[in-house]
């Protein structure tokens, strides 16, 4: 098997999320900081192994199993050490919906690839922009600090901000969810598609 350049990408993506981890639990000041650049980087990098695959043809079917699976493991693993930095019920809510989505509907689309339905659950408009949104409400999350804005006298409540990004990402997720289920719903009741 030939390892193609986004195939590479994908994996330093997932080679980070131990790196997320370790940083995120040393003792210094500049850990939060650390722990978001990676993060940040991890998510440039999905940008550009799907821009890269597309832009150059270098499509591989050991790629398109493992960029969604890297997705997913760099969000729970963010989500979870979030979640352990500030335990309270809204974020265990938030971070429950969004993972709790991201098995349903990927045992879902297995689900429907194994039946050939797999045409019908696409990724929509909404998925992406909950991607989007998601990931910029993670940066945040991790680095939490305010962040001094006009010489410092203003600060950028930057964990709030990112809080009410997840809470949209959330509802994104549960909206782009729904949508997946019924696009699936008649294959679910044995409908074949035409």
């Amino acid at each position: 098997m030939t390892l193609t350049i986004p195939t590479v990408l994908t994996l330093f993506r997932i080679a980070l999320i131990p790196v997320l981890v370790l940083v995120w639990y040393l003792d210094y000041s500049w850990t939060n900081f650390a722990a978001a650049f990676i993060f940040t980087i991890g998510a440039i990098t999905d940008w550009l192994d799907g821009w890269i695959a597309r832009r150059f043809g270098m499509y591989s079917a050991f790629g398109a199993f493992l960029d969604p699976v890297a997705d997913k493991l760099a969000v729970t693993v963010a989500l979870f050490l979030i979640v352990q930095k500030h335990p309270t019920l809204f974020m265990a809510i938030l971070a429950a919906i969004i993972v709790g989505r991201e098995i349903t509907i990927s045992a879902l689309r297995e689900w429907m690839a194994e039946i050939g339905e797999r045409g019908r659950v696409k990724v929509a408009w909404v998925g992406k922009i909950k991607t989007i949104v998601q990931m910029v409400a993670l940066i945040l999350l991790l680095y939490f600090a305010p962040i001094p804005l006009a010489g410092g006298e203003y600060l950028f409540p930057t964990f709030r901000v990112g809080e009410v990004l997840l809470a949209v990402a959330a509802f994104l997720t549960l909206w782009s969810g729904w949508n997946y289920l019924v696009a699936a719903w008649p294959a679910m009741r044995g409908e074949k598609s035409t």
